[in-house]
């Protein structure tokens, strides 16, 4: 299913993106199917070796690709073999002449920074913008092919697939012809067939008038693609029954998966309740099937259960299924796909996106329909090279071939283990836990000064006195208190910057929060009501009450608890000072403060678990006033819920010390949470792409410009085909024309004020509680690295990992 509703969802994307726009050569290689071999020795290499720079690291997911990497540390391991379209300056300026380089000032000091491109930006009278691109013409990959500027075109086509789920929002740009592209058709058919669709629902199927359609199409909406949706909604039930037909086979000693799946959905029963002998599987609506006999049933007489009970009420198909999408959206979608491209004017399928345009062997020009503020920092792709991730006998520009069929990323997908680009070093292996990497001979900065680079899996707890035993040259630790004392005991100056431990700190491009997932913490299965509103404000109010003291506890001066959900760095974060500004859950379910100014800790304790117990009574808690206590909970809610903390199995996470305060302030008035901190902290990703997770503690690590589409917007629902990085299930129409809205504008204070009402969405959904802004910290041994190479004025936006081609050992 998840195939059909990136389809889907991408079609209902691009409604609301028109609406906004009107809203050295080697050979080549012999085989282009056959990956090329990015050189160099196989297997990790000695870090012993002089020439090595080893790097402690957390664990890895092995998704090394510059298109489908999820984690930070996977995206590191992909970002060493890369070069991107654009870069920026220390403060997060872009830098558009990245060709001769701009000169910038940061702190008194001037800084030359260059890239790979140009970038001219001509904003045109209509309102559209052509964003003019050069790359220079002496980029080399690290195998010996040279770039050019069908790579990036490459690069364009990968991101803006119709099928493609990594983690890029590039085809969410209002480009020209995106939105065709995306669905295939032209705008005006797409058009055509949604507005025939749309009547067609309103008109029911015993409509008798024929006006605006044929009888034969209303036949094929209502028949063919009717249960041709229905089939895909059994099929995602099955599939989301699965982990549990096999034991309800055993307990009942028959039956079938497809019979057990319709019996855990309530369409049917394994045998005659008074009757032991009874062998036979009964149905609604009163078939029968005799399952030792070999009678089974299908996943079409599944569907034709639900299709007699729903008696073409959508209200109840919405209810049946487990999709993310209402029936009807997906019902109108599959028409439009099915029928638009056999209409006589439709030309075929669009093949190409209108407004992107080769203008020579290194340049190209980007329409955008209108100005998008987040639009320049989307275009700052890495240039991964055509002939490694795609198919060369593939791509003719001319002819609408761009290295890979459309629809079909699995060229791409094939190299997601195995990261090749012009980066400053090539990828060897990924052995062991550990990442090997060779300086790229080929790199336009020039080769690097250290031949090797190991990036090592460490438990975090290991980090430091990795520096001091020698095992590492550079990581980072959490900064908490205990690494600051730890570290200024080992030096000998008693200091951060001594003899064997040098610290580097900035403000974290990002901050740490607990998420709670609306589709699995909610009253009667309505994410969005009041009720389940109010049941996930209970949970947020106890969990932010505890942030100060542990956050103090674990970070001291090293961070600060933050009260939205957005990091400190960004010029859009919420200011103290600012109107409307307050402590994040800090009002009952009246609205009234929870907090006076002179409360101590404990009494803010006390007001938070009294506000929260208002809550839970207001989502419909049975709360028994004797025992001070809740006994039940509303249909769809629960008196347990469970949160993942990624603590390396021993609490080694800051917001921990939250958890265990949270647990017993929840059991002081009968609620239970269970804390799931596994080993491997992979357990918690899987969960969340899973959409499986109730409550997590995780860290958003954040981009230039704040923009919200990514995690927030409702096409990014977790199984909605989008980017799945909105984890939260937040589904709000609103917040969603806001978060569009702020990209129209080229005026920060307009953005800033938008972007507020967005997070003040946010918080009301009760989803996220924002906890902490940390500094991050990275840690050298001064014994082995030459701490005059390393790249200074580090900041938020420019770290250790740039220039990273200066870096020598001792």
């Amino acid at each position: 299913m998840k195939k059909l509703r990136k389809i889907l969802c991408l079609a209902i994307a691009l409604v609301m993106l028109v609406g906004i726009a009107a809203c050295n050569t080697p050979d080549e290689p012999d085989d282009p199917d056959t990956p090329i071999d990015p050189g160099g020795p196989v297997g990790p290499v000695d870090p012993g070796d002089p020439k090595t720079l080893v790097v402690g690291y957390s664990m890895f997911s092995g998704k090394f690709s510059p298109f489908f990497g999820t984690t930070g540390y996977d995206m590191d391991v992909a970002d060493m073999t890369q070069v991107s379209l654009l870069t920026n300056d220390r403060v997060g300026n872009i830098i558009l002449k990245g060709i001769e380089g701009e000169t910038h000032n940061y702190n008194g000091t001037d800084y030359h920074y260059s890239g790979i491109a140009d970038f001219d930006i001509d904003i045109k009278a209509d309102g559209t913008v052509d964003y003019n691109i050069t790359i220079r013409d002496d980029i080399v990959f690290s195998d010996g092919e040279k770039m050019t500027i069908d790579d990036v075109i490459f690069n364009i086509y990968v991101n803006s697939d119709p099928t493609y789920d990594g983690s890029s929002t590039f085809y969410t740009l209002p480009i020209t012809g995106m939105g065709s592209f995306l669905s295939g058709l032209p705008q005006n058919i797409f058009d055509k067939y949604l507005e025939i669709a749309v009547g067609m629902l309103e008109e029911g199927p015993d409509n008798d008038n024929f006006d605006k359609w044929s009888e034969a199409l209303q036949e094929l909406f209502w028949n063919t693609y009717y249960d041709q949706v229905g089939l895909v909604v059994v099929q995602d039930i099955f599939d989301y029954c699965a982990p549990y037909t096999d034991d309800y086979i055993d307990a009942f000693g028959m039956g079938d998966e497809i019979a057990m799946t319709i019996a855990l959905w309530g369409f049917g029963w394994p045998g005659d309740p008074d009757d032991d002998e009874d062998e036979v599987f009964y149905t609604v609506s009163g078939a029968e099937f005799d399952i030792l006999a070999g009678e089974t049933p299908t996943l079409a007489d599944f569907w034709a259960e639900i299709k007699e009970e729903a008696d073409f009420d959508f209200g109840v198909l919405d209810y049946e299924s487990v999709s993310d999408q209402s029936f009807a959206d997906m019902l109108t979608m599959a028409f439009i796909a099915g029928e638009g491209p056999k209409d006589p004017d439709a030309g075929g399928e669009v093949m190409h996106i209108e407004g992107v345009k080769k203008t020579g062997d290194y340049s190209l020009t980007i329409t955008t329909d209108n100005f998008d503020a987040t639009s320049i920092y989307k275009m700052a792709l890495s240039v991964a090279p055509l002939h490694y991730y795609g198919d060369l006998s593939q791509y003719d520009y001319d002819n609408n071939k761009f290295g890979f069929p459309k629809h079909d990323l699995s060229i791409v997908r094939d190299k997601t283990s195995n990261p090749v680009g012009a980066g400053a070093y090539k990828f060897l292996s990924f052995e062991s836990g550990v990442v090997s990497f060779e300086a790229n001979p080929n790199y336009y900065k020039g080769e690097p000064a250290t031949k090797y680079i190991r990036f090592q899996e460490t438990p975090d707890g290991d980090k430091l006195t990795g520096i001091i035993s020698g095992s590492f040259d550079v990581t980072d630790p959490s900064f908490s208190t205990e690494t600051v004392n730890s570290i200024k005991d080992y030096n000998d100056n008693g200091d951060l910057i001594g003899n064997l431990v040098h610290t580097s700190t900035v403000d974290n491009l990002g901050y740490g929060y607990i998420g709670i997932a609306a589709e699995n913490v909610n009253v009667d299965g309505d994410p969005g009501s009041d009720d389940s509103k109010s049941l996930r404000a209970g949970l947020a109010t106890v969990f932010a009450v505890y942030r100060n003291t542990v956050n103090n506890s674990y970070y001291g001066d090293r961070a600060s608890t933050i009260q939205y959900p957005i990091s400190n760095t960004s010029w859009a974060a919420p200011r103290p000072n600012d109107p409307g500004y307050k402590e994040a859950y800090s009002v009952d379910v009246d609205g009234n403060a929870i907090f006076t100014a002179d409360m101590s800790e404990a009494d803010r304790e006390a007001a938070a678990i009294a506000a929260a117990i208002g809550f839970f009574k207001a989502a419909g808690y049975t709360f028994d006033d004797a025992a001070g206590e809740f006994t039940a909970a509303p249909e769809g809610a629960s008196l347990v819920y469970e949160v993942i903390i990624p603590a390396d199995g021993v609490g080694d996470h800051p917001a921990y010390g939250v958890l265990m305060a949270a647990k017993e302030g929840f059991a002081s008035f009968g609620i239970t949470l269970e804390i799931n901190d596994p080993a491997d902290s992979n357990v918690l990703w899987t969960s969340l792409d899973a959409g499986s997770a109730e409550i997590w503690c995780a860290a958003w690590q954040a981009t230039i410009d704040p923009d919200m589409y990514q995690i927030y917007h409702s096409n990014n629902i977790t199984g909605r085909g989008g980017t799945d990085s909105n984890n939260y299930g937040v589904d709000d129409r609103e917040l969603d024309r806001l978060i569009m809205e702020a990209r129209t504008s080229a005026d920060q204070s307009f953005r800033k004020a938008t972007y507020f009402r967005c997070l003040e969405i946010i918080m009301e959904w009760a989803v996220e509680i924002p906890n902490y802004q940390r500094q991050n910290a990275v840690i050298f041994s001064p014994e082995r690295v030459n701490m005059s190479t390393i790249t200074p004025d580090i900041t938020t936006f420019w770290g250790w990992m740039n220039d990273i081609e200066n870096i020598k050992m001792h």
